[in-house]
């Protein structure tokens, strides 16, 4: 059934069980009727909108294992040196970006989506006290960083909403994050919800209606569209893949 038809059967469903008394002036039925059902359709929209986001393609790879590709080692101050190693140790291919100053990384050099899409990902901490895995991406006309392990290791939050980093907003929440060991994350942006887990734990959803999502002040802003980044940390990443609305289910 169409989503004016569900909206027409509860609107007569509504008027019905509360119709007007015999000679009563009825005039203003039909335009507090049509306003009703405006607003039916509209709430119908958004739940049809909410299932199809929740129906993604097949993974299409951004990391083909072999060369930078469309990657570049973003020019971040002092930051440290990128590579690819074909075989890190001995688990395959991955980019590994050394500790620079403060930040070091990669930015994708293509046009992405601004919303209604996922970005998977697996980082490994080598060595440093601060965020290995920066994962700054699109929302609708700006941009955000999900962090995992910032402000000295153990912060994980979205940078920033309103105006509010990582380590102060609603989405922080703080973990550990051994070195040697790789740990997966999914970020999902169908706006205005945000949601990202980390090892299939979900650690932020946020629900950015009426909020103002911006990247923190300083040169994070040169890893758009999509970067990742760490601070003063050596660390490696891998099987980076983007999933856009398709036909194969990917909800959680």
């Amino acid at each position: 059934m169409k989503r004016r038809q569900l909206a027409l059967v509860a609107l007569v469903t509504l008027i019905l069980s509360g119709k007007p008394a015999w000679g009563q002036d009825v005039s203003h039925y039909g335009e507090r009727a049509c306003h009703i059902l405006d607003e039916m359709v509209r709430v119908i929209d958004g739940i049809l909108a909410r299932q199809a986001r929740a129906i993604l393609s097949s993974p299409t790879a951004l990391f083909d294992g072999k060369t930078l590709g469309h990657w570049k080692r973003t020019d971040y101050a002092g930051g440290g040196e990128v590579r690819v190693e074909k075989d890190f140790r001995g688990q395959g291919p991955a980019i590994v970006v050394e500790a620079g100053a403060t930040l070091s990384g990669v930015n994708w050099t293509e046009d992405l989506p601004k919303d209604n899409y996922e970005v998977s990902l697996e980082f490994m901490k080598i060595e440093g006290s601060d965020f290995a895995c920066g994962l700054t991406f699109p929302a609708g006309d700006s941009h955000a960083t999900l962090i995992l392990g910032g402000w000295g290791g153990g912060v994980v939050g979205l940078s920033s909403l309103d105006g509010h980093d990582a380590s102060e907003n609603e989405t922080t929440t703080y973990r550990s994050f051994p070195p040697n060991r790789w740990y997966r994350v999914r970020l999902r942006v169908a706006l205005p919800l945000i949601e990202a887990w980390l090892d299939d734990v979900k650690v932020v959803s946020v629900d950015t209606t009426g909020k103002k999502i911006s990247l923190r002040h300083g040169e994070i802003s040169l890893s758009v569209p999509l970067g990742l980044s760490t601070y003063q940390t050596s660390a490696a990443f891998r099987n980076i893949t983007l999933r856009l609305p398709g036909s194969s289910p990917n909800s959680r």
